[in-house]
């Protein structure tokens, strides 16, 4: 289900030209990956150019590799960029790790380098630990996207971002103020230490604590889940444990959300602590109309998808290089801009309640 409309995806094709995450970028057309055996260069210093009225190529190799393979989210975002090659007469893949770690997904990455793969598009578990691997991508001409979770800078070459960071982060904390009338003790529930989506949202979600309307509320501790169901449940249940006062709870993870709803929903905190963060409608519906959540935020994860398996397409076909400025368009989303750094921002993202979540399905 798309849940944008064309005059938003066209706010968001503008916005995206505002908003940046740091990255390198490396340009794509015009050398085959076989000769390609010099260091990758960043955007800008190659000389490459990009041609927007070229052919997407047919026959594409896209592999993703999201966080951890059995993530219910993520599933739906690599079986809709999987399912989005087909539009263009290419193929796409999932591979991945069972776990979460900061280093699981670097020996995928060597198979898919080893495997000539026209574009890997990564959600990295860690900004850091697989820039190696994704650097001899780029340097033997594989194009390399990082979509819900960037990598470090000069490890990429796109960024396909689901929303705003500074979006996300604030209006999060907004929310969960407006819940409990901006006072009391509250908790963030996140995924992993090293994910760069997740710090970087908590980040902006303590900036906007510092603004004078939160001065009554205490953010007392932000606990890690690492995107496990039973740790996430076991950190819920740790948190009230050591504040029994707890007015609320921000998870920006769909697996710490929907395993803190689990917890609270069978607990006498229930209609008591507020939930908030981000999940999907079909993990959550239960816990929204039994009371245990009064509201939390998403963006179309099958649309991320799609945008990403375009945006990997355009790269490889050289529609772009991955310079500020240049569009490409991504099938029925309609036309993307490239922002500063390589960033690609899908919108915004939708909230969702009572009112509204038996019309979404996802």
């Amino acid at each position: 289900m798309m849940i944008r409309t064309a005059a938003r995806r066209r706010a968001a094709a503008t916005a995206a030209t505002a908003c940046a995450l740091a990255v390198a970028l490396t340009a794509c057309s015009g050398t085959t990956k076989d000769s390609a055996e010099k260091d990758t260069p960043t955007a800008g210093s190659s000389g490459a150019k990009a041609n927007p009225d070229a052919p997407l190529k047919k026959g594409l190799k896209l592999a993703f590799l999201p966080k951890q393979i059995n993530n219910p989210y993520e599933k739906i975002v690599d079986e809709a960029g999987i399912a989005a090659a087909k539009d263009f007469a290419s193929a796409g893949k999932e591979v991945g790790p069972s776990d979460a770690s900061a280093s699981s997904q670097v020996s995928y990455i060597n198979t898919l380098i080893q495997q000539r793969q026209d574009a890997i598009l990564i959600a990295a578990n860690d900004p850091n630990a697989v820039c190696g691997p994704l650097k001899q991508a780029m340097a033997k001409k594989i194009n390399v996207v990082a979509y819900d979770s960037d990598t470090a800078k000069d490890c990429r070459q796109l960024f396909i971002n689901q929303a705003s960071s500074e979006e996300i982060g604030r209006s999060l904390v907004q929310h969960l103020g407006e819940q409990i009338g901006y006072k009391g003790k509250i908790a963030i529930l996140s995924a992993t230490q090293n994910a760069t989506n997740q710090n970087t949202w908590i980040g902006f979600m303590k900036d906007e604590l510092k603004l004078p309307k939160y001065k009554d509320m205490q953010l007392v501790k932000v606990a890690y889940g690492d995107d496990a169901d039973q740790k996430s449940f076991q950190q819920t249940q740790g948190l009230l444990q050591a504040y029994p006062d707890l007015k609320g709870i921000i998870s920006p993870t769909t697996v710490g959300i929907a395993a803190a709803a689990r917890y609270l929903s069978d607990s006498s905190y229930k209609g008591k602590v507020v939930l908030n963060g981000l999940g999907t409608p079909n993990q959550m519906r239960k816990y929204v109309k039994d009371g245990t959540v009064g509201q939390f935020s998403l963006w179309n994860p099958e649309e991320l998808g799609y945008l990403g398996s375009y945006a990997a397409a355009a790269l490889a076909s050289g529609q772009i290089t991955g310079a500020e400025g240049e569009k490409f368009k991504a099938g029925k989303l309609g036309e993307y801009t490239v922002g500063k750094d390589g960033e690609v921002i899908l919108g915004e993202p939708t909230v969702f309640d009572k009112q509204n979540i038996d019309t979404f399905h996802f």
